[in-house]
């Protein structure tokens, strides 16, 4: 089914909500994986911390789960690392993702290499182009996505609950870690010994492209290596927008 023709109810969502609400972040992915099934649920995975913890989750519920990633083509080689130990770790594909090459093509011919220094639009620009066209593509053959967002990571998450409807893609997303803290989710990881980035070992607590990631001092906020030169309230890719209407308290 397209995710243009998929619509929701407010009894949906409260009913969903309702079904988690005393449910773990486990019991949250084991949940949406048994009401969707595999082929209209997925994870998109930026092979975060966060990320990697839902991937084992995930895979611990069910390893034909949908595990999906985007290469924008400019990801350090850190990140290809972390997708090839998880896929030997976990024994699964990892689909990756690509824009397209011709609208790259465009957009480097149009305005540079370094585009998204020069303003907030150019620098939205080119994640639409890398990062949203393709993410679109597929959420469109889905009907969920699994997101490790949580409240604490910036000032424009601090409002998101466990799931709710992404008015931009037309889909459920689900947001199981929402509330974890950034403790949580390291202590996840070396309990499982999940693969993880070697740049969060450099100063890194947030990576993306590497001309948008750098890595911060002790102290400072965990995105404010990414899109440094911008202010905090604009600091999103355009993949996780809020979504207006549907918040709740879970």
């Amino acid at each position: 089914m397209s995710s243009e023709n998929i619509n929701y109810s407010i009894e949906e969502l409260a009913g969903y909500r309702n079904g988690i609400r005393n449910l773990d972040a486990q019991g949250i992915v084991d949940y949406f994986l048994n009401h969707f099934g595999i082929g209209k649920i997925a994870l998109s995975s930026s092979m975060s911390v966060e990320d990697q913890v839902l991937t084992d989750m995930i895979l611990k519920k069910n390893k034909n789960a949908i595990i999906f990633t985007i290469d924008t083509g400019r990801l350090p080689q850190e990140t290809y690392d972390v997708i090839d130990k998880t896929r030997k770790k976990y024994g699964v594909n990892i689909e990756v993702l690509f824009p397209e090459g011709s609208d790259v093509e465009e957009l480097v011919k149009n305005h540079g290499v370094n585009l998204f220094y020069e303003s907030i639009d150019l620098r939205r620009e080119c994640c639409h182009i890398r990062k949203i066209v393709p993410l679109k593509r597929k959420l469109e053959s889905l009907e969920a996505w699994i997101s490790g967002i949580r409240r604490s990571q910036s000032v424009t998450r601090n409002d998101i609950v466990s799931v709710e409807w992404d008015d931009k893609f037309k889909l459920f997303k689900v947001n199981p870690i929402f509330d974890w803290t950034e403790y949580q989710v390291w202590d996840y990881i070396r309990k499982n010994d999940i693969p993880y980035n070697i740049l969060h070992d450099r100063g890194y607590p947030s990576i993306g492209c590497v001309p948008c990631s750098r890595p911060i001092k002790p102290g400072q906020d965990i995105r404010s290596g990414r899109w440094w030169w911008e202010s905090p309230e604009h600091k999103e890719c355009g993949l996780h927008l809020k979504n207006r209407g549907n918040n709740g308290q879970y």
